[in-house]
């Protein structure tokens, strides 16, 4: 039996590796702030100021956050929403506005992706000293509980109208969350960070000699630190959705944490992952998972649709495909 968690250092064995962008006229270290949360191992990392009280910001922003959203802290607010039995629950604005736009997304794959997998992911635990496989008929049931149509929400009230349904907002938070970060620094005077909440990377600006952060897309199931390919980004997101995050192997099958809307196991359709350039770290979260359900053709005629959103896709025999507004 073999598990992978996905609180793992960037740079080590996440999705995406933070790589050095050769000589910089400026000497300078970021000041970092460096946290578990999210399942994973976070850093926020500012180069133009020195200011600690900054850093106190992001944690506690951080923090806020990692409980109002998670899906199995029974004081947050999505395990409310979960455990009102169909009953509307009143939401800070930033829970309703999250949820929206999960729904949005649902919308837009036409259910590929969607927040309300809370009924099934809740029956795979990936963090178990010893995985198993759920029950095929808890399973079936829980399916039954899947469509975000069933999802309402007026201002910041939220109603589940199948009392059984459960939502995960996993595939979008921490997009969410470092775009907070990016407008909570942005409105300290910061213009050049590196937020990287567990694989989920957006920079503000580049750094301070004008250069750009150089991010790697790991090479699949690969620990050695050398990426696949890499992206320079400025004022961008990178977010990878990878079979290799977190996965564990049970009778030679390997079992990842991006599950099927439709069949309640890990998609198969021949990805390895799926990385998205976009301005906004929410919409890259979103759209990463999304176009890994959705697969190859279909994950990339979606990106191809639309406007400043790149695409990364590799196969498993490590074949990279673009979109076609790549910046190479």
């Amino acid at each position: 039996m073999k598990l992978r968690k996905k609180c793992l250092f960037a740079g080590l064995t996440a999705a995406v590796l933070i790589l050095p962008s050769g000589c910089s006229a400026v000497s300078s270290e970021p000041m970092t702030y460096t946290d578990t949360l999210f399942d994973s191992v976070i850093s926020v990392q500012i180069y133009d100021s020195k200011d600690e009280e900054i850093l106190d910001g992001c944690r506690d922003l951080c923090q806020e956050y990692d409980v109002k959203f998670s899906r199995t802290n029974e004081e947050s607010e999505v395990s409310m929403i979960n455990s009102a039995q169909g009953n509307p629950v009143e939401v800070s604005p930033e829970t309703a506005t999250l949820i929206k736009k999960g729904l949005y997304y649902g919308k837009l794959s036409d259910g590929a992706f969607d927040i309300t997998i809370g009924s099934v992911s809740r029956l795979w635990d990936f963090k178990a000293e010893e995985p198993a496989l759920p029950d095929q008929a808890a399973l079936a049931e829980a399916l039954q509980h899947v469509d975000y149509k069933k999802v309402v929400v007026e201002g910041n009230t939220v109603k589940l109208q199948d009392p059984a349904a459960a939502l995960d907002l996993g595939a979008v938070a921490k997009g969410y969350i470092a775009d907070l970060l990016k407008e909570y620094l942005e409105g300290e005077g910061v213009h050049h960070a590196l937020i990287n909440l567990g694989g989920n990377v957006l920079a503000i600006g580049g750094k301070p000699d004008g250069s750009a952060f150089n991010i790697g897309i790991q090479k699949p199931f690969d620990e050695s630190g050398i990426p696949l390919t890499s992206v320079r980004i400025k004022d961008k997101s990178i977010v990878t959705s990878g079979t290799y995050q977190r996965y564990f192997e049970k009778d030679g099958t390997l079992y990842h944490h991006i599950l099927d809307p439709y069949s309640g196991y890990p998609c198969s359709n021949g990805l390895v992952s799926v990385s998205i350039i976009t301005d906004s770290s929410l919409t890259a979260d979103a759209l990463s998972t999304t176009c890994f359900i959705l697969g190859p053709e279909k994950g990339l005629e979606l990106v191809n649709q639309l406007d400043n959103v790149e695409a990364v896709f590799v196969d498993s025999e490590e074949k990279i495909t673009y979109s076609n507004n790549f910046q190479k």
